[in-house]
């Protein structure tokens, strides 16, 4: 391919996708986000995020995590020239310890430079089995991390009443559950997502029609991204469907592959469904062939 078609290709499958997702103050290309635990091994994560085609990469800030039992560096295998980092509070059960960590992760990504430095993935846990959020914490740290700089994408539940007081609060972005994390149901109850979208999104329910809506956890395959992303959410962010799949690289292919099916799709319009069939060339002007004549 030359070098000028390749990039008129590019071009027109920009515009088909209509890709430009604008997050936080950036302008990315790719609306899959992918985190960077659970793998097993360095290595593997590094070539997982490339395969992803994501631009920002999740990573965890608790010092302990930042370091594995060898003694290498998590922020050595990324590539910090061509990722947002997205710096999240994940294994945080209070407001207070969420806002502290929150802040670390400033820190950390200041002395590096990265632009995600005023970023976070904001989650406060209610407890270690379900690790669903709690409300109550989750809507006081935002609040704090807003009012401290920050640009909060906000992981919840995906009931609509609190999507809506998390958007108040001024997220930038509300990132509700397909399922709990980690546990590759996909998206258990898809009405209410499309509530959040409708009331996050719809001017007629006074909603803002370029608020990003992030689909969060839960996902366990491709076609999980892809209802996801036909249901009209703005990006998927996603790790251990990759991290903990047989061949992650591969299915690190197919999320890249499945979030823009799913952008396309939903840009498309499905048909209606129906109950009976319908037939797809018309009855009228059929030849009617009878043996012999």
């Amino acid at each position: 391919m030359s070098g000028l078609t390749e990039v008129t290709t590019q071009a027109a499958q920009a515009t088909l996708l209509d890709s430009s997702l604008h997050l936080g103050g950036r302008t990315l290309t790719s609306r899959l986000i992918v985190g960077t635990g659970k793998y097993k091994d360095y290595p593997t994560m590094q070539r997982a995020l490339d395969a992803s085609g994501a631009q920002v990469v999740t990573v965890a800030v608790r010092r302990e995590r930042l370091v594995d039992n060898q003694g290498r560096s998590l922020l050595d295998y990324i590539d910090l020239g061509r990722y947002t980092i997205l710096p999240n509070t994940a294994g945080c059960f209070t407001a207070a310890d969420a806002v502290r960590v929150a802040r670390l992760g400033r820190e950390i990504l200041e002395q590096l430079n990265n632009p995600g430095k005023d970023w976070v993935k904001l989650e406060v846990l209610g407890d270690k089995k379900t690790l669903l959020p709690d409300p109550v914490g989750t809507l006081e740290a935002c609040r704090e991390l807003v009012a401290d700089g920050f640009q909060v994408l906000c992981y919840t539940s995906d009931d609509p009443i609190m999507a809506q007081r998390i958007r108040d609060a001024g997220a930038t972005s509300v990132m509700p559950a397909g399922s709990p994390i980690g546990s590759g149901q996909g998206v258990l109850n898809p009405n209410n997502i499309r509530l959040i979208l409708e009331l996050l999104k719809d001017p007629a329910s006074g909603g803002d029609p370029t608020y990003p809506v992030i689909v969060d956890a839960g996902v366990g395959t491709a076609s999980d991204v892809v209802i996801a992303m036909e249901l009209g959410a703005d990006g998927v962010l996603l790790n251990t469907g990759i991290a903990h799949a047989r061949d992650p690289l591969r299915m690190a292919h197919a999320m890249r592959h499945a979030i823009e099916a799913g952008r396309l799709a939903y840009l498309s319009g499905r048909i209606p469904k129906k109950l009976y069939a319908s037939a797809s060339s018309p009855w009228t002007g059929v030849i009617s062939y009878i043996p012999g004549e």
